[in-house]
């Protein structure tokens, strides 16, 4: 049998999801022994063993829920039918285990480079991004670049090209996706006009409303190298449930 430890490495080669229960305490009788371990990944399967039973089905739900907070978690279990943490058995004990998540880290799409968008590279990777450039033709009303680009609740899109036109080439692909997070660079005027013609196209406010644009904090500051700083905190506001305004027209 494949150690869980080993399943776990590979869904993390793999950059899948997946959490690791492990049993650290027991205390009185109980069909789980310390060190007993088990790997869920986000496709329900579960490899390894901590015992079986209803012990064994309440452990793997905390596990699920611990993949969806992203947060680890030391579990407490009564081995009774009834009672605060009972899981509806008759051994009696008590049992601890630790859930750990394991995540793919979080994308970052900057959807022209630039001199912004180098800036922002690099922080982001240092940030704990997995960053990605595309590149786009300026003045392009479409943006074929972005066609492969596949765009997860865990993507995080900002859109700095080189002109307006492919801008909004770019926000229309991007703004009906499950990204988390969809920023645009410009002026004030040039996003109003931008969310004008969305707007005239059939767009909802409500799909508007997630777009941050212009994109960023306001921190003040006009090199690239802070304005990537204004972008990069905006979007780990958005990630970490921060609160930030949505500033757009």
């Amino acid at each position: 049998m494949t150690h869980p430890v080993e399943i776990l490495a590979r869904v993390v080669e793999a950059r899948g999801s997946a959490a690791l229960a492990t049993v650290v305490e027991v205390k009185g009788a109980s069909p789980a022994k310390i060190g007993a371990q088990i790997v869920l990944w986000a496709d329900g399967t579960a490899g390894g063993t901590v015992g079986g039973g209803n012990l064994e089905t309440a452990i793997l739900s905390d596990a699920r829920a611990a993949m969806a907070s992203g947060h680890p978690v030391l579990a407490h279990y009564n081995l009774t039918e009834e009672g605060q943490d009972a899981v509806g058995a008759l051994c009696g004990g008590e049992v601890r285990v630790f859930i750990q998540p394991f995540l793919p880290p979080p994308q970052l799409i900057i959807v022209g480079g630039g001199h912004i968008g180098r800036p922002l590279k690099v922080m982001g990777e240092a940030a704990g991004f997995d960053v990605s450039v595309v590149d786009v033709e300026p003045g392009r009303a479409n943006v074929a670049s972005l066609e492969s680009v596949i765009l997860t609740a865990d993507c995080h899109v900002v859109l700095i090209t080189m002109d307006h036109v492919s801008d909004e080439a770019a926000l229309r692909r991007v703004i009906d996706s499950p990204a988390r997070y969809v920023g645009m660079i410009g002026s004030r005027h040039k996003c109003d006009v931008i969310m004008g013609h969305l707007r005239a196209d059939g767009f909802g406010e409500e799909t508007l409303a997630r777009v941050h644009a212009p994109i960023g904090l306001d921190l003040g500051g006009p090199t690239p190298e802070e304005i990537a700083v204004s972008i990069l905190a905006e979007i780990i506001a958005v990630r970490r449930g921060g609160k930030v305004a949505v500033r757009q027209a």
